[in-house]
């Protein structure tokens, strides 16, 4: 057990891939990963790709048309390599896992026969698997729900839901363990700054990855309606495999839409060139993306979908649009290129939002749950000592 209120915990986060930094699961792990080692911690990445910890690294998993799909998204799966879960697990106080895949719950059987102290986040929404499988029915996401739940979250007493609306969901749908509600945060480095592009035009960004239920293609829609169509500038930052369709439908714009993926100090560069932000996406367990971009001071207009979290965000109604309503987000992005003035105000009201979601704050939540996590262990493995005493005692 590490000593003091929050001392040096050797944690090992477990995820399937950890290799370029395109996607949210792997970001988060990336940046936590840093976050908690600023703190004095111990932290070991068990995944396959680049950023895993070099004594956990694992091989990537291949298989025939799976491999393809899963590279389009981004992602990876890793390859189950026992031996590495055992020599990681064995030096570990706590073992915290990020998906519910195969590889994934090999490694935590492993870790639960150890008897090592472990949690798990909710990183990745069932509906987020149906709208990949093109079935985005709202009874084929309850049944990925309850199958993440048999699989693998039955396994844990206490789970990470970077969301309230998450928390709210799995609770829905007979989640038994102990949700923490708990953001993934805001890099310090997203603060208010403003670089204007000098072209004359309104810069409008998007940020996340070109999938079907990030719905940019709403977005490009709007934008074609606009009032204000030729002074516009669309930036989609992210990649993804909806991106030559999108690219088709963005032909007739005025200005031609820019493509590409950002680290995070040229990401940084381009959030200060824009105007506005607009998070189109119907399907969203929190959107760090939005959250870097207001805590930037950009306004955002999100999509009102009950399948989104990121409702949460919203300081007033004309931060909402109507889902898959290309009409009423036109109207919205209208409204805010013809109010410079609100939307310079607001835009400091979102900045001071954003620093309620720091990284540091919840990292120092994590914290306090995996201490909660090792403390259950250490009382159940005492009452467990007890019993076997008073047993044998009494034989």
């Amino acid at each position: 057990m590490p000593s003091g209120m929050f001392g040096s915990m050797r944690i090992v986060l477990v995820t399937d891939a950890c290799g370029e930094l395109n996607n949210g699961t792997t970001m988060t792990t990336y940046r936590f990963a840093q976050n908690l080692r600023a703190r004095g911690h111990e932290v070991v990445i068990l995944a396959c790709g680049e950023n895993a910890s070099p004594q956990a690294r694992v091989e990537e998993y291949r298989l025939p048309i799976v491999t393809s799909i899963v590279h389009s998204e981004g992602f990876a799966l890793g390859k189950a390599d026992e031996a590495v879960f055992r020599r990681v697990f064995a030096r570990a106080d706590i073992v915290h896992f990020l998906l519910p895949l195969p590889f994934d719950r090999r490694a935590m059987t492993v870790c639960r026969e150890m008897g090592v102290p472990m949690s798990a986040a909710f990183h990745l929404q069932p509906e987020n698997v149906t709208y990949a499988i093109h079935l985005p029915f709202d009874f084929l996401a309850t049944a990925v729900y309850r199958i993440f739940r048999a699989y693998f979250y039955s396994a844990f007493t206490h789970i990470h839901c970077p969301s309230a609306f998450i928390a709210r969901e799995l609770e829905k749908n007979g989640y038994q363990a102990q949700l923490h509600v708990i953001s993934n945060g805001v890099d310090e480095a997203f603060v208010p700054g403003h670089e204007p592009a000098g072209d004359g035009l309104f810069h409008i960004l998007m940020v996340g990855r070109l999938s079907p239920e990030k719905r940019q293609d709403v977005l490009i829609e709007a934008i074609r309606r606009s009032r204000h169509e030729k002074e516009i500038q669309l930036h989609l930052a992210g990649q993804g495999p909806c991106e030559k369709k999108l690219r088709r439908a963005a032909e007739h714009l005025t200005h031609p839409v820019t493509f590409g993926f950002y680290e995070k100090e040229a990401l940084l560069r381009l959030i200060h060139r824009c105007d506005l932000y607009v998070h189109a996406s119907y399907i969203e367990i929190e959107a760090i993306s939005c959250m870097e971009a207001f805590a930037c001071g950009l306004v955002p207009v999100i999509c009102n979908s009950p399948k989104s979290a990121t409702v949460q965000f919203a300081l007033t109604e004309r931060s909402l649009f109507l889902p898959d309503d290309p009409e009423d987000l036109a109207r919205q992005i209208d409204y805010w290129i013809e109010h410079p003035a609100e939307r310079e105000e607001m835009g400091r009201r979102y900045a001071e939002q954003g620093k309620e979601y720091s990284v540091a704050a919840s990292v120092e939540k994590a914290e306090q749950m995996f201490m909660e996590v090792i403390a259950e262990y250490e009382k159940r493995k005492k009452e467990c000592a007890e019993i076997r005493y008073t047993y044998f005692s009494a034989t």
